[in-house]
């Protein structure tokens, strides 16, 4: 089977009723194409103050396709236009979904902007805490990051684009917002405080001023359920079901507490195994602690062994092919399992 019949197949059986939704969504089909068969630029977070480093990983067919799928069937109602034609206006999407608290809470807090044009879709999504988070959307080789910080950070946001050039007034979703472009062609664009969010967004490789003007007049601000929807399944699948894909072959420390893994809230699946390691590497590391401290051999060597078992969990070997979390975690898990643990772990791994 072709690239091509499968990418058929995929919008095929995304309208399994043949109620003809699917067929009204014009340039979808070269979108998902475009969507398999480019490489996803994606940041992810390695300790506080949440270092980004940059890796490459293809877009496979069924991430394409559960992105396809979430989207339409909840009830999002789009008309498909080629590009340069009208827009394709999100209608009361994620009307009849179902959402964890934990999601509906998540999404609350968040700016909840979406590009309001077929194609466009979220290929990773970071929730760093209560009032800051990253969401990058992609259509074929373009991208555009939204980060969002508390409102206090924006006279440093501002002060540091200044240095680089004046910038120009634009608004996004009828709110003011300001345009600058760097010594290198890459835009950003700085939205004024709203609900006690700043949103930064910044532009991948290749966009021209008219392509940032016609994408910001597409961003709009919708509800939560609306917000959710738009995301990837795996995202806003509920917490404890991830969880325990996750944890599956994970020994757990003494009083680990699942439920408080709901603290996580959205995120893709990259970031959700940082938070969730995160802590029982933590975890483990407090055991082995106090193992030590009250003379607990066979804890200390119960801990060891924990951890030094690590690099065979199947959730880090899966995330070593796409970002460095997994080599960070092993660093400091070895020095414990060695019988050394060095100042700043707390900084490193993120414990709490």
């Amino acid at each position: 089977m072709t690239l091509e019949e499968r990418v058929d197949r995929l919008v095929r059986d995304a309208d399994p009723g043949g109620l003809g939704v699917m067929g009204d969504l014009g340039g979808v089909r070269q979108a998902l194409l475009e969507d398999i068969m480019s490489e996803s630029l994606v940041r992810r977070a390695v300790g506080p103050p949440w270092r980004r480093l940059w890796v490459r990983r293809l877009a496979g067919v069924v991430t394409a396709a559960a992105v396809l799928v979430s989207v339409v069937p909840v009830s999002m109602v789009v008309r498909g236009q080629a590009e340069g034609e009208g827009v394709s206006p999100i209608v009361s999407a994620g009307a009849g979904a179902v959402f964890s608290r934990s999601a509906m809470e998540a999404a609350e807090r968040s700016p909840r902007l979406l590009i309001d044009r077929v194609g466009w879709t979220v290929v990773a999504l970071s929730e760093f805490s209560e009032n800051m988070g990253v969401v990058r959307f992609r259509r074929g080789g373009r991208e555009l990051e939204m980060n969002w910080y508390p409102a206090y950070a924006y006279t440093d946001r501002y002060a540091n684009q200044r240095d680089a050039g004046p910038g120009r007034s634009v608004r996004v979703d009828g709110w003011p917002a300001d345009a600058f472009q760097s010594l290198s062609g890459d835009f950003t664009v700085l939205v004024r405080a709203r609900d006690s969010l700043v949103v930064e967004m910044k532009t991948s490789a290749n966009w021209s001023r008219k392509d940032l003007d016609r994408v910001l007049a597409d961003v709009v601000r919708v509800d939560a359920r609306t917000w959710l929807a738009v995301l990837p399944a795996e995202m806003v699948e509920p917490v404890r079901e991830r969880a325990a894909k996750v944890l599956a072959d994970v020994p757990l420390p003494p009083g680990f507490d699942v439920g408080a893994l709901e603290e996580i809230g959205v995120s893709d699946s990259y970031h959700f195994g940082v938070a969730v390691t995160s802590r029982v590497g933590c975890g483990w590391i407090a055991e082995w602690q106090r193992a030590r401290s009250v003379g607990d051999e066979a804890g200390v060597r119960r801990a060891a062994g924990a951890l030094r078992s690590s690099h065979g969990w199947r959730v880090l070997r899966d995330m070593d092919k796409a970002g460095d979390w997994p080599e960070v975690f092993w660093e400091y898990a070895d020095e414990v399992a060695g019988g050394t643990l060095r100042a700043g772990y707390a900084q490193g791994l993120d414990c709490a």
